[in-house]
């Protein structure tokens, strides 16, 4: 049985949205607007979706969880500041929602393989 033409539009439409969602959200960290970092329920709310459907939509469309795109931009957000400013890492870790310069480092390091401090000295 073939999948309705509406159904994968609307899930399309909805990877896109959170797409969006995720770089404003992002935005707005990075600029002070905002304090945390949105969790899965806080952008299915934003959608006018259920979490777990919203959750299952974007694993469907793009293979990985929303989890992984916004630990991704975080990363991203995280490699930018510690190469092209001079910011102590632990400014940078609270201007990325984090609670503790520690958490920080463990996020940074699972990902990276070594600390922040370690990467900022690796490319400069």
């Amino acid at each position: 049985m073939a999948i309705p033409k509406k159904l994968l539009s609307r899930k399309d439409e909805i990877t896109q949205d959170f797409f969006n969602l995720l770089d404003q959200h992002v935005e707005d960290i990075l600029t002070g607007k905002i304090d945390r970092m949105y969790h899965i329920k806080d952008f299915a709310a934003l959608l006018f979706i259920h979490p777990t459907h919203f959750s299952n939509t974007i694993k469907l469309s793009t293979g990985y969880s929303p989890c992984h795109f916004a630990e991704q931009r975080i990363l991203q957000e995280a490699r930018k500041m510690l190469v092209n400013t001079q910011k102590p890492i632990h400014e940078i870790s609270y201007r990325l929602t984090f609670n503790e310069p520690t958490n920080f480092t463990k996020f940074f390091k699972s990902f990276e393989g070594i600390t922040p401090k370690q990467y900022r000295k690796q490319l400069s």
